[in-house]
């Protein structure tokens, strides 16, 4: 890897961080915690679908 690079992974590093201590800071359960992470999948997955069918 390059020195950008690690500059890029300590930095997304320090933003995951972040988030993390904001979502615990609201105190959101463990439940809702996977059912949002599983609605965002779905989402990404949706919308990568879509934009490989217009694609070809």
């Amino acid at each position: 890897m390059s020195g950008y690079a690690w500059v890029s992974v300590i930095a997304l590093t320090g933003w995951l961080v972040l988030a993390a201590g904001s979502y615990r800071a609201h105190r959101i359960g463990a439940k809702k915690t996977v059912v949002m992470a599983f609605a965002w999948g779905a989402i990404f997955l949706l919308l990568a679908a879509f934009f490989a069918a217009i694609g070809h």
